[in-house]
């Protein structure tokens, strides 16, 4: 089952996941869930929201590998117009746990 949580900022959701193992850094790694999207599913959904400006707002992606289960990482996107990459774009792509009823 995913898990959906809001946290009062980014750090403290990174934390969490550290503390859950998951320290492979996915928005500097990203070609191996871009080249091998079906390896990969999303099990854990942070939302940041900030208190006044909405292009403070991020989404923190607990992101585990299928094949290999101790790799995990995570992958931080913002919602600002110019934070948008091709790799927030192709997290889309990438299987999300609750969805195909695991």
């Amino acid at each position: 089952m995913i898990h959906t949580y809001n946290y009062a900022s980014v750090s403290k959701a990174l934390q969490e996941l550290k503390e859950l193992g998951f320290v492979y850094d996915f928005n500097v790694n990203d070609s191996e869930f871009k080249s091998n999207p079906h390896d990969f599913e999303i099990v854990h959904i942070y939302r940041y929201e900030g208190d006044s400006n909405p292009d403070d707002e991020a989404t923190v992606y607990g992101i585990r590998s299928k094949s290999m289960q101790d790799k995990k990482g995570v992958f931080v996107s913002g919602f600002a117009a110019n934070s948008e990459s091709a790799s927030a774009r192709f997290l889309i792509g990438l299987s999300i746990k609750s969805r195909r009823g695991l």
